[in-house]
């Protein structure tokens, strides 16, 4: 269970570091298509990206480091409540092409979340 938890939450940190770093920097050319980005500020979607970088990082580096261990298991909970939320907004504004991602992700991290509690708890 481990292993597959690692593999799982290495290719969640790419997701979230490519997607947050493409939410703060390139939001322009994503919101020409994805009507939830227009319709809320950009600095909020700035701060959703900087969420997931951050969050992307928790996943890996207090298992590489051996630093916290609950560490991994808060940050797969707050990436799974944040792409929920996200999630939430494409659904409500009508964007089918991102929801797929996001959803993925949220799922991904709720059992990472789940293993890494379940395997080392607080």
């Amino acid at each position: 269970m481990n292993a597959i938890l690692w593999v799982l939450q290495a290719v969640l940190a790419v997701l979230c570091v490519a997607g947050g770093a493409f939410q703060m920097f390139k939001l322009d050319e994503l919101q020409k298509g994805v009507a939830a980005m227009r319709a809320l500020p950009s600095a909020l979607w700035a701060l959703f990206g900087l969420l997931n970088c951050v969050g992307g990082l928790g996943l890996l580096l207090p298992g590489l480091l051996k630093i916290g261990p609950g560490l991994t298991a808060l940050s797969a909970t707050v990436v799974a409540a944040l792409s929920a939320v996200i999630s939430g907004l494409y659904i409500y504004h009508g964007d089918k092409p991102p929801l797929g991602y996001s959803v993925a992700m949220s799922v991904m991290a709720a059992f990472i979340a789940y293993g890494r509690f379940s395997l080392k708890p607080f």
